[in-house]
């Protein structure tokens, strides 16, 4: 039926907010347990809101819902603990086991969703006395912003291992998914199996360090060239791309170019966008720019691999300039 039109629109979540509220409370805690942190807050927010939901607001959310679902062509829940119950019941545990072992799909990814509700302290205190394996695996789970302040919150002497091991990352055994599992099941009292997973590299590495503060990284990337140059050089190509050097300000950025030797600023601003050109091409005289720009249209298509090597040469100048004072690089929050 129409909704009078007097009646307020609910946006998504409140409807779902009033569908909530009309179950019963273990059927609800049961939906809640399906959610993720973020859904749960926005959920039970909206729950707040519409406490005071009428009657035809209701019947109205009813309809859409029985609407919605009329529609809906798949099935869309976890089908692992119906199929599970099914065949237990039709063959008897220890057939069901059997059968379920051979045709249940492996999962796809590393369940330590408890990560998702503890905040960095907590994951922090929970494994700096761990392997330094188990805490990388942890932390290559987690969010950047969170990732990088867990990092920060560990023993200085631990950092660079750990981000080494990070970098290192790469098919985790059912075994080391299984330990870190129990570790957390011990906090939540949850259990089960999981399959191996792929994580880490360079560049989840990287992503970890950016989300630490910068003094974190001037501590640690020297550690981590004593370690493994290999890895560290990869971290520091993958921690800072070209397109960064725009986070300088116009007299940083002048005076990185005027360092630049011509034919190298050319052959790197092939490779990027208009508005990326046209910052570089406003810290430089008219004239300067003017000849970039012809020279840029006169040598036409160039090879990626000759644009990236320009790039990287102009990072690493920005990196020396940067070090011996010249230029300072990033936000002010990147110095004291």
């Amino acid at each position: 039926m129409n909704a009078p039109t007097s009646m307020r629109a609910y946006s998504g979540v409140e409807r779902a907010a009033v569908l909530m509220m009309l179950v019963g409370e273990e059927e609800a805690a049961a939906i809640l347990q399906k959610l993720d942190p973020e859904e749960v807050r926005q959920l039970g927010k909206a729950m707040f809101a519409v406490a005071d939901v009428g009657e035809p607001e209701v019947q109205m959310v009813l309809d859409d819902f029985v609407g919605k679902a009329r529609d809906r062509t798949a099935i869309g829940f976890d089908p692992k603990p119906i199929i599970e119950t099914m065949m237990t019941r039709a063959l008897g545990p220890e057939k069901a086991d059997s059968v379920l072992a051979r045709i249940t799909p492996p999962d796809a990814q590393c369940q330590i969703d408890l990560l998702d509700w503890m905040d960095a302290a907590e994951i922090a205190s929970m494994i700096e006395k761990e392997h330094p394996q188990i805490a990388a695996v942890v932390i290559a789970n987690l969010d950047q912003d969170v990732a990088g302040q867990v990092l920060e919150l560990l023993p200085d002497a631990a950092q660079p291992e750990i981000l080494h091991r990070v970098a290192r990352l790469g098919p985790i055994t059912p075994e080391a998914v299984d330990t870190l599992r129990t570790m957390l099941a011990n906090r939540s009292g949850a259990g089960g199996q999981s399959a191996g997973v792929m994580l880490g590299g360079t560049k989840e590495a990287a992503r970890i360090l950016s989300g630490a503060r910068k003094t974190t990284e001037q501590r640690v990337m020297p550690k981590l060239f004593k370690i493994d140059r290999e890895v560290a050089k990869a971290i520091e190509e993958a921690l800072f791309v070209f397109e960064n050097l725009l986070d300088m300000d116009d007299k940083n950025l002048g005076t990185l170019i005027r360092n630049v030797d011509s034919d190298l600023l050319t052959r790197a601003l092939k490779g990027v966008d208009e508005a990326t050109r046209n910052r570089f091409l406003g810290c430089m005289s008219s004239r300067a720019a003017d000849g970039i720009r012809d020279e840029m249209e006169a040598r036409g298509p160039m090879k990626l691999s000759e644009v990236l090597d320009a790039q990287k040469a102009i990072i690493q100048l920005a990196r020396a300039l940067a070090k011996d004072g010249t230029i300072m690089m990033g936000g002010d929050d990147d110095y004291v």
